[in-house]
C-alpha cells in the first residue's frame, strides 16, 4: 500500500507537468498571431465620443487577431468617426492599416430610438468586415435594427467576434479588397439598406 501510495505521489505531478505542457502548447498559437492595430479618429464625432470608447473597448474584448486604438495624429488614421444629421453609414470592410474608412453616425437612427452604443459597435463592425443581418437577434450586434428600439445590446456575439478573428486571421498580409462599399443603415420601416 505505501508503494501504491509512493507510486501515486510521483505520478500526479508528472501528469500535472503533461497537463500544464498540452493547454500551453494550446495557447502558443494566439501568443504567436501578428495582431493588426486599426487606427480611428473621432474628432468630429462630438456626442457620440461616449458611445465610441464603449464599443471600440467592446470589439477590443471580443476579438483577438485586430485592435482598434485612437490615433496620434487626425491624418494618420485608418477610419473616421463622424457624427452627421442623417442615417447611419460605413465603408464596409476588413479595412487595413493604411486604409481609408469612414463612419457616419447618424443622428436620425437617435431620433427614432436607437441606442447610440449600440449603433457605435454596428457601424463598427462594418469597419472590421462584417455585413448586416437584420433577421437576427438582439445578441447579434450585425442584427443592427432589426430587434428594435428596446435592443441595447453593444456586445459582438462568439460568431461575429470569431468572424471578425478569421477576417484579419493572416495579419496585415492578407488580401484586400481593391474597392469599397458604403453601407447606408436607414433604421426604419421604410427601407433596410442600401449600398452606393
Amino acid at each position: 500500500m505505501i508503494k501504491q501510495l509512493a507510486a501515486l505521489t510521483a505520478l500526479v505531478p508528472a501528469m500535472l507537468g503533461t497537463t500544464v505542457g498540452v493547454a500551453s502548447a494550446h495557447s502558443a498559437p494566439h501568443a504567436t498571431q501578428a495582431v493588426v492595430t486599426l487606427t480611428y479618429d473621432a474628432s468630429n464625432a462630438g456626442q457620440w465620443a461616449g458611445p465610441i470608447k464603449q464599443a471600440v473597448q467592446n470589439w477590443n474584448d471580443a476579438v483577438h487577431n485586430v485592435r482598434l486604438e485612437p490615433a496620434s495624429s487626425p491624418g494618420s488614421a485608418d477610419y473616421v468617426y463622424e457624427a452627421t444629421s442623417g442615417w447611419p453609414q460605413t465603408t464596409l470592410g476588413p479595412i487595413f492599416p493604411g486604409g481609408n474608412g469612414d463612419v457616419q453616425l447618424g443622428q436620425q437612427a437617435v431620433d427614432e430610438g436607437y441606442d447610440m452604443t449600440r449603433i457605435t459597435a454596428h457601424e463598427t463592425g462594418h469597419i472590421l468586415g462584417l455585413p448586416d443581418h437584420y433577421s437576427g437577434p438582439c445578441s447579434e450586434i450585425m442584427s443592427g435594427h432589426g430587434p428594435g428600439t428596446s435592443c441595447t445590446n453593444a456586445k459582438p456575439n462568439a460568431a461575429e467576434a470569431a468572424q471578425v478573428d478569421k477576417n484579419y486571421a493572416a495579419g496585415t498580409a492578407a488580401v484586400r479588397p481593391h474597392h469599397h462599399q458604403v453601407v447606408v443603415d436607414i433604421w426604419s420601416g421604410r427601407v433596410l439598406t442600401g449600398s452606393r
